[in-house]
């Protein structure tokens, strides 16, 4: 029986739980980087290491590679492949979807850039340090952000291949987080940040679904009374 004034929540308890269980692990990173636990140590042996140096004949392909990742890129292609898909459904649905996806992700990440001011291996000052607060713009990584939430994106709205798709977007999420550690543009907490953000973007992406339905629904009123009228 359901009771009146009662609010309905728009997820399922398992997808609640996981959204919950993401942002925990965001936090969990981000509380590791700000005080400078054995994550940052990590970071440092990592980006001491030098992995591009260690196996230098990877870099061009890795090179090429890590654009999978790249925001403007990407977002051009995938909003091309939804506007095709679009078109193929007669529905404005998947571009607004990519645009709500889009959207999250732009407001989420540069917003915490922009907080923590984190410089990556390549400009750090002090050894051993988080190198936080100096104007940077690495974590959480936008490059393995963007590749979790613009390849999910895609797999969300695939329909009768959304396994496969989900396989390819799992496949190019850890690709381009990994890639981006080889080059040293970023810290492994970095990447770390970039997959849990990228995820809660994913998993927040339902709670919109209302909102986009209605905006389908009135571009879709409007474009019918267009072509009537005509």
């Amino acid at each position: 029986m359901r009771v009146p004034g009662r609010i309905r929540c728009p997820l399922s308890r398992g997808h609640a739980i996981a959204l919950l269980v993401a942002a925990a692990c965001y936090a969990a990173v981000l509380t590791a980087v700000l005080t400078g636990s054995q994550l940052v140590r990590l970071d440092w042996q990592v980006a001491l290491f030098k992995p591009y140096a260690q196996w230098p004949r990877l870099r061009p392909v890795l090179d090429a590679f890590v654009i999978a990742g790249q925001r403007g890129p990407t977002a051009v292609a995938a909003l091309a492949w939804a506007v095709w898909r679009g078109g193929r459904t007669r529905s404005p649905r998947p571009p607004l979807v990519l645009g709500v996806a889009l959207v999250l992700l732009n407001a989420s990440v540069g917003t915490v850039k922009i907080l923590t001011g984190r410089l990556g291996p390549y400009d750090a000052r002090t050894p051993g340090s988080a190198e936080l607060f100096h104007g940077g713009m690495v974590f959480p990584s936008g490059h393995t952000a963007n590749a979790v939430v613009v390849w999910g994106t895609l797999a969300y709205l695939a329909g009768h291949h959304r396994r496969t798709s989900a396989l390819i977007a799992c496949v190019m999420a850890v690709g381009v987080g990994l890639t981006t550690v080889y080059l040293g543009t970023h810290w492994v907490s970095d990447v770390l940040g970039g997959w849990a953000t990228g995820v809660l973007v994913l998993l927040a992406l339902p709670l919109f679904e209302p909102l986009i339905a209605t905006v389908s629904a009135y571009v879709s009123a409007r474009a019918a009374g267009y072509s009537m009228g005509r």
